[in-house]
This record gives structure tokens, C-alpha cells and sequence, in this order.
């Protein structure tokens, strides 16, 4: 359920350390197919480095939820790839929790502070992501045309391996967009996900299915405005 309170993707790598963009989104929540809330994201970068603000307001199980998330994350020339180097979540409501985290410059290893309770937690090849710089590397797979690859998310109490799988492009009319092409990418692991990238809209996610037994989710993007140059791909 973790993106249902806060997802998103940004550009590919900056060439100019000294670009200065903003990206904005706003997305609406579903739950079973009834609307039960909002999600904004404001998104900051200063050439390879990046600071998002996600919100949400949303109903989940008939209990009313506002989520808070800081994310600081960089671009890493040593493997290519974005790392998480902080991010500060606040929950109230449905599993509220105040979540700090930090992690190694290599991504590898975290320091969890759960609501006053500290753990470590570490991975031997994989870095460890929040759920903001996930999707922002899940964009960057795609635009290298990577078809398969594996990703581990860092929870609020434990490490969650996924394995991914870019699917064929499919077309699908969404308000208010229209007719769009979308790229889908499987998620299979804890969390069964779709995330649905728009080339026509710079690769950004329009849409992300949450897979749950008990609970069908989905975010659809409302309204995107950015700043920032399309992706060099």
C-alpha cells in the first residue's frame, strides 16, 4: 500500500551540475474503484541531486490518512544510477508512524528511526531506495531500455526486493489527456504493482495499480506542470 500515500518520477540524469528545475503533480486516489483521496508532489533539483515533497489526503479501510514524505536523493557516477541519501515520512491516521531514515553514500546500508525505535538494515549488491527515488530509477531503466531488473525498497520496518518487467506499450484514453501511449512495468515481489509511464508526457508516470488481495489501488495523474528540459533520450 506504501504507493498509494506517494509515488512519483523525475528526469533522467542532468547534464548541467548547475540546472535548476521544478517539476509539479497532482494525482488522484482510488481504492476499489471509488475516489477516496489526493496526492500533490513538488519536486526541487539543483543538477544531479533532488529534494521531494509528496502530500496526500485519502480514506483507506473507512479511516481518514495524511501522509508527509521529504526525500533527498543523488545522482551516482560511480554505478549510474539514483541513490537515496535521506527522507522523512509522517503518517497520521491508517498505520501512522513517524519514519526517519538515512543511508550510506553507497545506498547499501540504512538507519531506520521508527517512531523513536532504531534499526540498521543492509544489502550486499542492491542499494536500498525509498519509494520517491525507486520510481525515479524505475524511469531511468526504461529509458535505457532495460527490460528486466531488480530493485529493493527500504520499508519502515524492513528491506523489500522486487523483481521488474517492462511490458508492451499499450493505448489507453485518459482524462484529461486523452489517448495515450503507456508503457507498463510489472512489479512482483511484497507488493504487487503496474506503474504506466507516458512518453509524450516526458516518461512521467500517469498511472500505478497497487495488486492487493483484499484492496484493488490506483493513482491516476490529474495535472503535471515542470520547469525542467525533457529527458536526453
Amino acid at each position: 500500500m506504501g504507493l498509494l500515500v506517494g509515488v512519483c518520477s523525475w528526469n533522467a540524469q542532468a547534464n548541467d551540475e548547475q540546472l535548476q528545475c521544478s517539476r509539479h503533480a497532482s494525482y488522484s486516489i482510488y481504492l476499489s474503484g471509488i475516489h477516496t483521496g489526493e496526492m500533490t508532489r513538488t519536486e526541487q533539483w539543483q543538477g544531479n541531486t533532488g529534494v521531494i515533497n509528496a502530500t496526500s489526503q485519502a480514506s483507506i479501510l473507512g479511516i481518514g490518512t495524511e501522509y508527509q514524505q521529504r526525500s533527498q536523493l543523488v545522482w551516482s557516477d560511480a554505478t549510474n544510477e539514483w541513490l537515496t541519501q535521506s527522507f522523512h515520512q509522517q503518517v497520521s491516521g491508517f498505520r501512522s508512524r513517524d519514519l526517519q531514515v538515512t543511508f550510506s553514500p553507497d545506498g547499501r546500508q540504512s538507519e531506520v528511526n521508527l517512531d523513536g525505535k532504531v534499526s540498521t538494515y543492509a544489502s550486499e549488491q542492491i542499494p536500498l531506495r525509498d519509494v520517491d527515488t525507486l520510481t525515479v530509477q524505475l524511469r531511468e531503466s526504461l529509458l535505457k531500455g532495460r527490460k528486466q531488473f531488480a530493485l529493493i525498497r527500504q520499508a519502515s520496518d524492513a528491506i523489500e526486493p522486487y523483481q521488474y518487467y517492462v511490458q508492451e506499450v499499450q493505448t489507453r484514453t485518459i482524462a484529461p489527456w486523452g489517448e495515450l501511449q503507456l508503457i507498463p512495468i510489472e512489479q512482483t515481489g511484497a507488493e504487487k504493482m503496474t506503474y504506466y509511464f507516458a512518453p509524450s508526457l516526458d516518461y512521467q508516470l500517469v498511472q500505478a495499480r497497487y495488486h492487493g488481495i483484499l484492496l484493488q489501488g490506483l493513482i491516476e495523474l490529474d495535472s503535471y506542470s515542470s520547469t525542467c528540459p525533457p529527458a536526453p533520450y
